[in-house]
């Protein structure tokens, strides 16, 4: 299906959240790894997300205040939002509780943030960016959540037929 045309890299991409309820968005711009010309697409093998606080060294329970959730999502079109998990767009999530009792944990909401490392394993993009949506459900007063986005891909090279049917099915996504 495909061929490998570089050894895996990291795209990295940070979010910063100031304001509790209200999603804050970022992109990742792929125009320099996909061209639709040569049949090139990114190969997604894993996707990582680090959660900080307004400093890099203040712990994140410090930002958040009070109990509360952070959700982070990364898709391949833009959807204004974030999506549920039978969306085809989403190509990982990550969700991190804190509650005031002192936990902090990461919620496991059972997307496949690892897809291996095989010339055939991983998720295939052929768009031009990658969109982060984030939301916070607590922040303290003049603090920010900050979310690193680590997506870790190779480049590749399709067939025409296994191009044709990434771009038909993202285009599909989009309905």
């Amino acid at each position: 299906m495909a061929t490998k045309k570089t050894s895996m890299f990291t795209l990295t991409e940070r979010v910063t959240i100031t304001a509790a309820t209200t999603e804050t968005f970022a992109t990742i711009d792929l125009g320099s790894y996909v061209d639709v010309g040569d049949r090139q697409a990114l190969q997604i093998h894993s996707v990582d997300y680090i959660f900080q606080s307004t400093a890099a060294s203040q712990s994140v329970t410090v930002a958040m205040g009070n109990s509360g959730v952070v959700h982070c999502q990364l898709t391949d079109l833009n959807r204004g939002g974030l999506v549920f998990a039978n969306d085809r767009a989403l190509v990982s999530s990550g969700q991190l509780n804190f509650d005031t009792d002192g936990f902090l944990t990461k919620d496991l909401d059972l997307y496949p943030d690892n897809f291996g490392k095989g010339s055939d394993d991983g998720r295939f993009v052929v768009n031009d960016q990658l969109y982060i949506t984030a939301l916070t459900s607590a922040l303290a007063s003049n603090q920010a959540v900050n979310i690193t986005v680590r997506v870790n891909c190779s480049i590749v090279s399709l067939t025409a037929k296994d191009f044709m049917a990434i771009a038909i099915q993202s285009t599909a996504a989009d309905n």
